[in-house]
């Protein structure tokens, strides 16, 4: 997790580097206190607007209604909001106060309490209960969620005491294989709430000629998902070869279903491409035999298998690594 410490007083400002270091965040801290090892910025609200984004979390050395204020224009979705966390100048306590269990904003600020002996500060209901919500169930199993609108329906049902179950096929048990093609629920009730948590552990490998454009490369993903019935929820990453970097259609691609686009160098690629059945003529023209197959595996964590070795349509190469997930 990318970390970003802040602070506005001279005091907060050495809280802030003693958090910082032993954190490993970015420390910032006003220019005129001249606080070493942190960086030192003019203006609080224009580094943070700048800088919100482009941190997993941030903690503030500030009152909470400093806060608010600053971030209240930044904030957008809870299934996007990066942490934020309060730590008091007096070092007595540690606040949870935004994306709590997506963003990890609760398991931060216990890692926090501990790490600089604070008392953490938790109010989400499900938490304090002693109960687990259903994105802190689909953050901790590294599944997409289908709706937010249904995972705050089911956790209140949850935090209601009522019964909520996570079915598994008989044969599976908890820990082992995630994956099934259908659930039977057997109930008296009529209406049952139910929301799906899609693993993302599908690495999409895609080679294609240059120029091809996002529509052509979607159309023939698409069919290949389809072909294995597969959900576009679960892609993990986007792979392709380094002379492909700059493939418009492919960044376009990852940037419409908001996924990492993964460039993997030639020089990787040979050695496993003799792993699979390669072109010369591919060879000849950017120095490696194949492309789809090797971008997906390296991009991977290196254990599972192939669902898809190589789907080709009109110069497009799909193949599709499935990652394992879970103890399966």
């Amino acid at each position: 997790m990318r970390l970003a410490i802040w602070s506005v007083t001279r005091g907060a400002g050495r809280v802030a580097k003693k958090i910082g270091d032993k954190l490993e965040g970015d420390i910032y801290t006003l220019k005129k206190f001249e606080v070493e090892g942190t960086i030192q910025i003019e203006n609080f609200t224009e580094e943070l607007e700048r800088e919100f984004n482009s941190y997993d979390g941030h903690i503030f050395i500030m009152a909470t209604g400093i806060v608010i204020r600053k971030i209240a224009p930044l904030i957008k979705s809870k299934d996007i909001d990066p942490a934020v966390l309060i730590v008091d100048e007096g070092e007595n306590f540690v606040i949870s106060l935004l994306s709590g269990h997506i963003g990890g904003a609760n398991e931060l600020t216990y890692k926090v309490a501990q790490t600089c002996s604070l008392l953490p500060i938790i109010t989400t209901s499900s938490d304090v209960t002693g109960k687990i919500a259903i994105d802190t169930l689909a953050q901790k199993l590294n599944c997409e969620m289908e709706s937010l609108t249904k995972a705050k329906e089911l956790t209140s049902l949850i935090v209601d005491n009522k019964k909520v179950d996570v079915l598994l096929p008989q044969n599976v048990k908890v820990g082992e294989s995630k994956n099934s093609s259908g659930v039977v629920v057997v109930s008296n009730k009529k209406n049952i709430d139910v929301m799906r948590l899609y693993p993302k552990n599908l690495i999409i490998g895609v080679g294609c000629r240059r120029g091809t454009p996002k529509e052509e490369i979607k159309k023939a993903l698409e069919e290949v998902m389809k072909k294995h019935n597969l959900a576009y929820e679960s892609i993990k990453k986007i792979a392709t070869v380094d002379i492909k970097s700059d493939e418009v259609g492919l960044i376009e691609l990852a940037k419409e279903f908001d996924r990492e686009l993964v460039i993997i160098s030639r020089e990787e690629i040979k050695k496993v491409e003799d792993r699979f059945i390669g072109s010369e003529f591919v060879k000849k023209q950017i120095g490696v035999t194949c492309v789809s197959e090797p971008c997906a595996l390296l991009a991977s964590g290196g254990e599972g298998k192939f669902l898809e070795q190589k789907y080709i349509q009109s110069g497009i190469t799909i193949s599709i690594y499935e990652e394992k997930f879970g103890d399966e």
